[in-house]
């Protein structure tokens, strides 16, 4: 099984922290988007979106979206209950996490620590804050009352979520706001096998 990726992505982050924490063994290729390995025709062959996170199996078939690769490693895990709400449940968070936390959080983060907070792009930057917050606080309102995104146990939507909250710092996202966020921060970073971003 091979990962094309970047490490400091927290989309393609996800993977490597569940591959940890499932040990599943993978070869992790690489992939530096700021020097447009995304975009030559041998990676574009692979995935014509040219994004990552990108698995390719060993029978060479391959997956693309952060959370659906998530979803594919852990079936038949704990991270992935069998009840069907359970897994609604975990569906609903990892939606959140794409439409209403990745693209201000992530974003923000994305031009303060990629690009340097370029001129060009404060605006963009100061109007991200608004909307991060606000996905920090329905988070932080849902981990005062349960350990987890989605009650007493650790599933794919806390994985889904750590991934750019654990680095929302980056993009300007002082998480001292949010002492739930903190505790549930802290024990995803005290699990055995957990692994921290490159």
């Amino acid at each position: 099984m091979r990962v094309y990726g970047d490490e400091q992505s927290g989309n393609c982050y996800k993977i490597k922290l569940l591959a940890s924490l499932l040990d599943i063994p993978h070869e992790w290729v690489s992939i530096d988007i700021l020097a447009g390995d995304t975009r030559t025709e041998a990676f574009l062959a692979l995935n014509p979106a040219g994004q990552i996170p990108l698995l390719e199996l060993d029978d060479g078939r391959l997956l693309a979206e952060s959370n659906a690769i998530l979803n594919y490693l852990a079936d038949g895990s704990a991270y992935l209950p069998t009840d069907a709400f359970a897994r609604a449940k975990i569906l609903q968070w990892q939606f959140f996490e794409q439409y209403s936390h990745e693209p201000y959080i992530a974003v923000a983060r994305f031009i303060n620590k990629y690009l340097d907070l370029p001129d060009g792009r404060k605006d963009e930057y100061a109007a991200k804050q608004q909307g991060g917050h606000k996905a920090l606080r329905v988070m932080e309102r849902q981990l005062a009352e349960t350990p987890y995104l989605c009650g007493p146990d650790m599933t794919l939507a806390d994985i889904s979520l750590y991934a750019y909250t654990h680095v929302a710092h980056e993009g300007g996202f002082e998480l001292s706001e949010y002492p739930a966020v903190g505790r549930w921060l802290r024990r995803i970073a005290d699990l055995p096998a957990y692994v921290g971003m490159a």
